[in-house]
């Protein structure tokens, strides 16, 4: 099935070798900052991915838990997001994921979320902590929607249980270089690539790779095998790094550094 998402991803592939798609914790390190920052990056990203704050994440390494709790202790909620969203598509046309945990969704509840979701300018939407078969008929909401989904596959995750992840996945599939956390890592696993073909075999829908990726030699890594990155931790990184700074400083520094990582062919 086509979307816009998946189509800004098989776009980048055709013309060149590997989708990027970074990834901004919202409202970090504050709305302004978050604003600009998304506004900056977008030119040079085929998708963005949103990260909602949560006090529990699945997942998340130090640095994006880090960020998450910053965010959490000045009150940043679910529709002070989607109002700094809504700002940033007047001019932002990259697609957007948001990264929710279903706790957020499932009390917000998950009718309203998506409701919110769509209008603010979200074209996807990514919940790490549900698994099939418990996602089918979350996922079947979100495409009632018109907004894509995206699942996350382990390089543990059985044959079987991958193959209903590919099923349910319409923006593309999200696969985990390795089992673990988020986090900068100096080198990929050489077993990634075995990973990835499997899963590509099992979907028409493009696969993605994250956790770990930082730097261009893992750009090229990924580029042999998959349709698309993910960078993280390394962005959060860089905002942190840069804290104090203003809005337009934060967002030119993370801006640099896409455009770097993007640099590899």
């Amino acid at each position: 099935m086509s979307s816009r998402l998946a189509d800004s991803i098989a776009a980048a592939r055709k013309s060149r070798k590997l989708a990027f798609l970074p990834f901004l914790a919202g409202g970090y390190p504050d709305v302004p900052t978050f604003v600009e920052t998304l506004k900056a990056i977008a030119p040079v990203a085929d998708a963005v991915e949103i990260g909602f704050p949560f006090s529990d994440p699945i997942a998340d390494g130090p640095t994006i838990q880090a960020a998450f709790a910053d965010t959490l202790s000045r009150g940043i909620k679910v529709k002070d997001i989607f109002t700094a969203v809504a700002e940033a598509r007047k001019q932002v046309k990259t697609p957007l994921i948001a990264m929710v945990s279903y706790s957020i969704v499932f009390r917000y509840p998950l009718s309203k979320f998506l409701e919110g979701a769509k209008a603010c300018g979200f074209d996807a939407i990514l919940i790490p902590d549900l698994p099939p078969p418990e996602a089918q008929a979350v996922c079947q909401t979100i495409n009632s929607t018109g907004l894509d989904t995206v699942l996350l596959v382990a390089p543990t995750t059985s044959p079987a249980r991958r193959r209903q992840i590919a099923d349910l996945s319409t923006g593309f599939v999200y696969y985990l270089s390795v089992t673990g956390i988020t986090g900068e890592r100096e080198t990929l696993p050489p077993e990634l690539a075995d990973g990835v073909k499997m899963m590509k075999s099992l979907t028409q829908v493009p696969v993605c790779v994250g956790f770990g990726i930082s730097k261009p030699p893992h750009m090229q890594q990924v580029a042999a095998i998959a349709d698309g990155a993910i960078v993280g931790s390394a962005i959060i990184k860089r905002m942190q790094q840069h804290a104090g700074e203003s809005p337009a400083a934060i967002a030119s520094a993370v801006a640099t550094y896409c455009q770097e990582m993007t640099s590899v062919k």
